[in-house]
């Protein structure tokens, strides 16, 4: 009969006020089709347009063959089918990087994360528990998210008769854990599509340019003399294009994905240690 009680008793501890999170993440999913297609009408429709070439393909069709650019930006039509997919990871670099500097702003919360901790620090040290927890709710970030649901459980544990110190400082440091394994997919999802187009964009970008040259060298034997090294010299210029949309894209994701990655550094430095302050805090106070 003790055996079962305890069984119940250890089952009850158990549990938990961390709730997981629900989200939906469609926006992978349907965000990089979308601006595959956009990158495919922009070059197509926008720097593809009749009124930007001398000599327009009446035809249309999927791939105009319109010759004579007037300017350098009508010019880039001319690289090929490769430079609408690289507009396209251009505008998935910056629909992602919208998307996280929305979600890690809203998970920085409110005010400076050091000076949130020290408050809390300071109310826990005169046992001003609510004080804390009202704090946690104007905070409104992860780290007080995390410290919130360590903070209840504090609170729980200075009723708690049953358990010992240790006992009770394991229990409020399972449920930081908890909130903290809540809150940490939700700001490093989506980096993946930053850190992959960094190294991807240069590749397609260089695979654009070697199309673009093999191109070139065969519109070479087909002509002679000064008409030669002028369509050499055109082909291997529309061919950089793929090499300049290629290495620019890859240079603003690797500097987005950078710039994340710091921040939400520093929000999980915040969360490791408002775990550190609670459980150090309730191991000197409630011995």
């Amino acid at each position: 009969m003790a055996e079962s009680n305890t069984t119940a008793s250890s089952t009850v501890k158990a549990t938990t006020s961390v709730q997981a999170k629900k989200s939906s993440n469609i926006i992978s999913l349907i965000a990089p089709v979308v601006c595959i297609i956009a990158g495919y009408c922009i070059w197509r429709f926008v720097i593809g347009a009749a009124s930007n070439f001398t000599n327009p393909d009446p035809n249309g069709g999927f791939w105009p063959k319109n010759e004579g650019p007037k300017s350098d930006f009508s010019r880039m039509y001319d690289g090929g089918i490769i430079v609408p997919i690289l507009i396209g990871l251009f505008l998935i670099v910056l629909t992602f990087v919208v998307e996280r500097a929305l979600t890690v702003s809203k998970a920085s919360g409110k005010g400076s994360i050091a000076e949130f901790v020290r408050k809390v620090q300071f109310y826990l040290a005169d046992k001003k528990i609510d004080a804390a927890l009202a704090e946690c709710d104007r905070q409104k970030g992860s780290v007080g998210n995390v410290m919130k649901a360590g903070l209840r459980k504090y609170k729980a544990m200075i009723g708690d008769n049953e358990l010992d110190t240790d006992q009770k400082v394991l229990a409020i440091q399972k449920e930081i854990e908890e909130a903290t394994a809540l809150e940490l997919p939700m700001l490093e999802k989506n980096l993946v599509f930053l850190s992959t187009i960094a190294s991807v964009a240069t590749l397609i970008g260089l695979l654009g340019t070697v199309v673009g040259m093999i191109r070139a060298f065969s519109n070479l034997g087909e002509s002679g003399g000064g008409e030669a090294a002028r369509e050499l010299s055109k082909g291997i210029a529309e061919a950089l294009y793929n090499t300049a949309l290629g290495i620019g894209t890859s240079a603003f994701a690797i500097i987005s994905y950078n710039i994340f990655t710091t921040k939400i550094d520093a929000i999980t430095y915040g969360i490791d240690e408002s775990g550190f302050t609670l459980t150090q805090s309730f191991a000197s106070l409630y011995k």
